[in-house]
């Protein structure tokens, strides 16, 4: 009688994988044969076709070589300085915070709601100062904040708003798509894990016209022409002027041609994702492990992660080895800034001031997601799961009386 294949005798099965096809890679021949690698028209290309998939016509898309980038952008064109202060989460990755210190302001660390895991408005409002100049939102694991309350709080207080939308796309808020709402800067990420993938990438987009024209000058050295109407005129046009110490954020066209194919996909790739979600929803229940937050009914989550928070009882770290250990690639989302040495002393941030993130930290675990994966890929993950749990659950010391 044959015996079931046992756990060791399968591949590993990654944390993430791109989904990279032939039309991807017929679009980067097709660039490198084009003699035009760097800034180009297909980078062109790519910031047009992305305001369109937003649907929005009075949106500027300014494409960059990361989301770090766009951020670092976008703040500075909104004239954040030194002594400045924005505000953003502690539960999220370092870059949503270093481009406040890349300009010299002062980032201010707030706490995340219970029920989404997000940046929670209240503590927004509670932490805002006179030196307060803006706010930096992330939309966490492809759940959009409540942008509703976000806007209003920075309204009333006259300060500027950027998405970190990073995970976010195609989501929603409300029923609109996120980078269409009346913030002053959305900035989505191409990262080789995310959603859609340039490899290496970002957008800038906005619909504030002094902020894009601000933004394109600096994203390559301060120049006054972008390096695709300097070089391919059909007359001389070899003069330009610097008129800002500006960066070197700029997109090639070789990520760009993969932008161009992976856009088209994205509403399939975002639908496969919320297929193995549900899956991972349905098999995960009566195991005691708190599942991510869900969307409001309306609104679309993109699921650029799967979060879980594990039972009390189970140790975080045994889980992930047991994980691991039967080939599952795990991560954690996130170890919040307020642990980090640099922010923790910057900042001098203590755990206490971010119960609800600190409590998430301590029990969370993100599990693989990404469209390559099979509904048996999903099935293998909740075994192991089930597995790890026995594995990693801590048995109370027996009291001696």
């Amino acid at each position: 009688m044959s015996q079931s294949p046992q756990h060791d005798s399968l591949p590993p099965l990654p944390f993430a994988l791109p989904d990279i096809g032939e039309e991807e890679i017929a679009e980067v021949v097709d660039t490198l044969r084009s003699g035009w690698l760097t800034t180009g028209p297909k980078t062109r290309r790519f910031e047009q076709e992305f305001a369109a998939f937003l649907g929005d016509s009075s949106l500027q898309t300014i494409a960059v070589n990361s989301a770090t980038a766009g951020l670092h952008l976008a703040l500075e064109a909104a004239g954040i300085e030194a002594g400045d202060e924005v505000i953003t989460t502690t539960h999220t990755f370092t870059a949503s915070a270093e481009v406040i210190r890349y300009l010299g302001a002062d980032p201010v660390l707030v706490d995340i709601e219970e029920h989404s895991w997000c940046i929670d408005p209240e503590q927004v409002l509670r932490h805002i100062t006179p030196r307060t100049r803006a706010i930096i939102v992330v939309h966490f694991g492809g759940r959009s904040v409540h942008m509703t309350r976000i806007l209003d709080i920075a309204r009333a207080h006259g300060l500027k708003v950027i998405e970190d939308a990073a995970h976010a796309l195609p989501a929603t808020h409300q029923g609109q798509m996120i980078g269409t709402l009346p913030s002053d800067a959305t900035v989505f990420s191409f990262y080789a894990n995310k959603t859609m993938t340039t490899g290496e990438g970002g957008m800038l987009v906005t619909r504030d016209d002094a902020l894009a024209k601000r933004a394109r000058t600096m994203r390559l050295h301060g120049i006054d022409r972008d390096a695709f109407a300097r070089f391919n005129s059909t007359v001389p046009a070899w003069r330009y002027d610097i008129v800002a110490p500006g960066f070197k954020y700029n997109m090639t066209d070789i990520a760009a041609a993969l932008g161009l194919v992976q856009l088209r996909r994205a509403h399939a790739m975002q639908q496969r994702r919320a297929q193995i979600a549900a899956q991972y929803d349905a098999l995960l229940e009566g195991t005691g492990i708190t599942l991510p937050p869900q969307p409001d009914a309306s609104d679309v989550h993109a699921w650029h992660l799967y979060p879980i928070a594990l039972p009390v009882g189970v140790d975080r770290d045994q889980f992930i080895d047991a994980m691991f250990a039967q080939g599952i690639g795990m991560s954690v989302h996130y170890i919040p800034l307020h642990r980090q040495t640099y922010w923790r002393e910057l900042c001098q941030l203590r755990p206490e001031s971010f119960p609800v993130s600190e409590a998430l930290y301590q029990r969370t675990a993100s599990l693989p997601i990404y469209t390559r994966m099979s509904d048996a890929d999903v099935e293998r993950v909740v075994r192991a799961v089930r597995q790890a749990l026995l594995q990693a659950k801590v048995v109370p010391a027996k009291v001696v009386p």
